[in-house]
């Protein structure tokens, strides 16, 4: 296929330009670098498939030749960066969502949206499947991204539904693994940014609020199988190992071996309190499950930092 992937020089989008690379595919990054980065998708560039188009698709963009395939992953994800790009962020999963909606249809392409578990806002129910509405502030902090994705859930159904598009909606849960940036704002990139570094390790109010950690590889192959059906979703990717925040800046520390200490801080503003994927639906539609351990994904994840020049404080005299 030749796929357009938007975002594609971003942390998740990389790797997704890398795996489709991989297998034999062209691949057209189209990214504007307002979040991604140019390095993420250096050593892809002088591949043969291989095509980097620099444009912001909230403004509207073109790509000449056949499109059989669009992933459309452009936006800003990370707490940091929707709350530092907040029109940014509502332009790019509405008019952006759009404009890659008006190329999939003017080629007759599969189109996926990469969505988010944060369309069910700070969950009443949980474990979350898809049939959950979700409980979320539409005029809260977080809101710029929560209300965004979950109007591009609802402009990428009805190009399905009233013009025919095979559109697929998955929902991300959080993912981690090499190429965050390490002050992304993102609780895996933050606390082994600041394990090695040597400094505390903040933590947001009792550390008892959970998250479900899924390696991003794993996550590139659920897309990749959701491109490669017409499932229309939503379907949840992510990983449903439930971990509190604690037990994850517990097992950061003892695999980088830091002396940093625990930081507690107050819990930001609709913070959800529990989040966690049923992906029996994956299972069922897209024989997708997570391979990773967390442990083994976070080791790999450390492994990157340390590549990029973040060496370990010495364990001796650790602190806690």
């Amino acid at each position: 296929m030749r796929v357009v992937v938007t975002g594609g020089a971003g942390f998740v989008g990389s790797h997704l330009c890398e795996i489709l690379l991989g297998r034999g595919d062209d691949v057209v990054c189209v990214d504007n670098l307002s979040t991604g980065r140019a390095e993420n998708i250096a050593a892809l560039c002088d591949q043969r498939g291989f095509t980097f188009l620099r444009a912001d698709v909230s403004y509207g963009f073109d790509v000449p030749g056949p499109v059989d395939a669009v992933a459309h992953l452009a936006s800003p994800a990370s707490p940091a960066d929707y709350h530092k790009l907040p029109l940014q962020t509502l332009a790019v999963n509405s008019r952006g969502t759009e404009h890659a909606l008006v190329l999939a249809r003017r080629h007759q392409a599969r189109f996926v949206l990469a969505s988010t578990s944060e369309v069910y806002g700070d969950p009443r129910v949980h474990p979350q499947p898809e049939e959950y509405w979700g409980h979320v502030n539409s005029v809260g902090p977080r809101s710029v991204y929560d209300e965004a994705k979950r109007y591009a859930e609802a402009v990428t159904t009805a190009y399905a539904r009233h013009l025919g598009v095979s559109t697929g909606i998955v929902r991300i849960f959080n993912t981690y693994g090499p190429r965050l940036r390490p002050r992304d704002g993102r609780v895996v990139s933050s606390f082994i940014r600041q394990a090695l570094a040597g400094e505390a390790l903040t933590i947001y109010g009792d550390g008892l609020q959970t998250r479900s950690f899924c390696f991003v590889d794993d996550l590139v192959r659920g897309i990749v199988a959701m491109l490669d059906c017409r499932e229309p979703g939503p379907v949840n990717l992510g990983n449903p190992d439930e971990r509190t925040i604690a037990e994850l800046a517990e097992l950061v520390l003892r695999i980088t071996g830091s002396p940093s200490p625990v930081q507690r801080l107050p819990l930001p503003t609709d913070d959800p309190v529990r989040r966690c994927p049923v992906i029996t639906r994956a299972l069922e539609r897209l024989a997708w499950k997570p391979e990773t351990d967390l442990e083994e994904g976070l080791r790999a994840t450390v492994s990157w930092f340390r590549s990029r020049g973040a060496e370990p404080v010495p364990a001796a005299g650790r602190a806690r």
